[in-house]
């Protein structure tokens, strides 16, 4: 885990920076959700005894879904301290190695729970913010021809900010939003002491008549309820950068109880008066605390925009280190924090797909039926994830395990199920993003397969050519030669191309390999392995985590030195990289068709040049061309 300032250390300190960034998304739930809920279009007719069961429903959807799922079991699922569905992809992997055939289906399943992630993160920034410009047309309705132009307006501004990275601004995150969990609690209470009724809502018997006593209304509301949860997968994605104990310090301490008591608010408001249902969260507040809390709004829901969008870069570079993305530029905005970065080409990519959602469905309401099944899909995955890290990785007992998982995968599934009714109402937006993402990544993983099966049948074994190098004629020259290479035990398409053109080999020569395994960081102590192969040449692996920055100039410089015998003098050392040219072709076959294999051609060809994404001395490197044909 990266360093921090003492005073970020502490409990407190971590449980403020908790609030500021995890609970950004499911805080501004309460903007929408009532709303929803009680939408009309589901058929039931909101009388007081179903406005306590509405509440009722989203009560118990918090407690079964954030509290016992997440909070208490999802959260002990970790890899090694890091959390998030490439985490835990990447943990249920390695628990079932020794099992191959279950090995595609997770690998599949948890590839396209990540590919959903990308539709929340472009649904999450579009529904919050312009749910919170919304409050500008209960005021007055002048506002109304200019909801959609601000809210475009706020998402550039905050797309545009990325690049100058979130740590300033991250120190008030957590101030801002301890002020907004307190004004939903506040007035919250306030509603409830105005109607008390409404306390009905906390029997679970109440949630159960609700969702089961209206036929197919009952089955569509849970499209709209599930609205309240939305934003769980933080708790978990986040774990890494603050713990388990300060995430669950303030969900229990503060967020769940603001989040209860407004939304028990809202529904002690509409079953007073069922004209409120056209915006109950600001109808809730006084008239003169309307303007001043949408501008706490606004800004909470950027918060909880920045919080996706940063949630977005961490997993793309997951994805990239565990190689189910090509390289991407990185920056990085933070010399003190390793996990704040900023990666131009998602930015641009994710504020034109979410400027263009907001454009496409123009409502809060509209992107309210889009929203679920991104959610609910992530949800239900992570669930199915959970139970290999349960038997497999654990070692719990068979039916425990089952018992857990049915358990709550029952209940994803009813929320995943409802929300596809939704599918022609907007649904088909992330299911279509997320299946665009999932071909992508599945095509770069198998054409990774493909490319490297076929680098292997073209080269030769690395120990018989070590072994014969001194006997092949060719010039010794003085200095260090580093050669990079995906297949180990394999000679370089580098090597043998200098050697053809040049005739030429260094007095040393290292073959590195640089490998990221399936845990988040690997110590500094375990990072470097080195294997001499005799005459003078030496097998490097550099091991990296998931979640490590991989920097080749730092692993032979400082990490290297005096690791058998090695110490490397960059100055007389060069680097040989090579650009392997991927043709396709029609004529082999390869496991995939051929638009799959254009497709990877296209990734391979502008993909982060290995130099740059390693850190490799530029001036030191030289690069030799290969084509491949897959």
């Amino acid at each position: 885990m990266p360093q921090r300032h003492h005073i970020k250390e502490t409990s407190a300190g971590l449980t403020l920076l908790a609030l500021g960034i995890v609970y950004g998304d499911i805080g501004t739930s309460p903007l929408y959700a009532i709303r929803e809920t009680f939408n009309p279009a589901h058929g039931i007719v909101p009388t007081v005894q179903n406005i306590i069961g509405g509440i009722s429903a989203v009560f118990w959807a918090i407690m079964i879904v954030v509290s016992l799922k997440y909070v208490g079991l999802i959260l002990r699922a970790n890899n090694r301290g890091e959390g998030g569905i490439m985490a835990l992809l990447a943990l249920a992997q390695s628990s079932i190695k020794d099992r191959a055939r279950l090995l595609p289906v997770v690998v599949c399943a948890g590839i396209f729970g990540a590919a959903l992630f990308y539709g929340d993160a472009v649904l999450t920034p579009a529904i919050s913010v312009v749910s919170a410009v919304e409050g500008l047309e209960i005021g007055t309705s002048v506002f109304k021809p200019y909801i959609l132009p601000i809210s475009v307006a706020v998402i550039a501004m905050l797309f545009l900010f990325q690049r100058y990275g979130t740590a300033l601004i991250g120190t008030f995150f957590g101030p801002v939003m301890i002020l907004w969990f307190l004004s939903l609690g506040a007035v919250g209470i306030h509603g409830i002491m105005a109607n008390p009724v409404i306390l009905h809502a906390l029997n679970p018997l109440h949630a159960f008549h609700f969702v089961t006593a209206h036929g197919v209304g009952s089955f569509l509301v849970l499209g709209a309820v599930l609205l309240v949860f939305t934003g769980a997968e933080a708790l978990y994605a986040d774990m890494g950068h603050f713990g388990k104990r300060p995430i669950r310090i303030a969900w229990f301490g503060l967020v769940f109880p603001s989040l209860a008591l407004n939304y028990l608010g809202q529904g002690a408001l509409l079953a007073s008066d069922i004209k409120t249902l056209e915006n109950p969260f600001y109808l809730l507040f006084p008239s003169w605390a309307l303007y001043p809390m949408i501008v706490l709004a606004t800004m909470a829901t950027i918060i909880a925009s920045q919080a996706t969008i940063s949630g977005t870069y961490s997993l793309t570079k997951q994805a990239i280190q565990l190689g189910f993305l090509p390289r991407m530029n990185i920056s990085h905005t933070s010399a003190k924090t390793i996990g704040q970065i900023y990666m131009p080409g998602v930015t641009i990519a994710l504020a034109a797909l979410v400027i263009g959602a907001v454009l496409l469905f123009g409502s809060s309401s509209n992107l309210a039926g889009a929203y679920g099944i991104s959610v609910t899909g992530t949800m239900l995955i992570t669930t199915f994830l959970t139970f290999f890290v349960l038997r497999f990785a654990w070692g719990y007992n068979l039916f425990v395990c089952v018992l857990t998982t049915a358990f709550f995968m029952t209940v994803d599934l009813a929320f995943f199920s409802s929300s596809l009714a939704k599918v022609l109402e907007g649904g088909w937006f992330p299911l279509t993003l997320g299946a665009v993402v999932f071909v992508i990544m599945m095509t770069w993983r198998r054409g990774r397969e493909i490319l490297y099966d076929r680098l292997r049948d073209s080269s030769k074994p690395l120990h018989g050519f070590v072994k014969n190098m001194n006997h092949m004629g060719a010039v010794h020259i003085d200095g260090t030669a580093v050669f990079l290479t995906r297949t180990p035990d394999m000679v370089p398409h580098a090597l043998l191309s200098n050697l053809n053109h040049n005739k030429a080999l260094h007095d040393r020569n290292i073959f590195l390999t640089v490998e990221i395994e399936e845990i988040p960081r690997v110590p500094f102590n375990k990072r470097v392995t080195v294997e001499p192969l005799g005459n003078n040449c030496f097998r490097i692996i550099l091991h990296y985590g998931f979640k490590n920055r991989p920097d080749v100039t730092k692993a032979l410089t400082e990490e290297l030195a005096g690791n058998n015998g090695l110490t490397i003098d960059m100055a007389e050392t060069s680097f040989f990289l090579s650009r392997d040219v991927v043709i396709p072709s029609e004529t082999l076959l390869t496991g995939m068709s051929f638009w799959r294999d254009r497709l990877f051609e296209t990734m391979i060809r502008n993909q982060k040049n290995a130099v740059e994404y390693f850190n490799i001395p530029v001036n030191r490197v030289v690069e030799l061309g290969s084509q491949i044909e897959i």
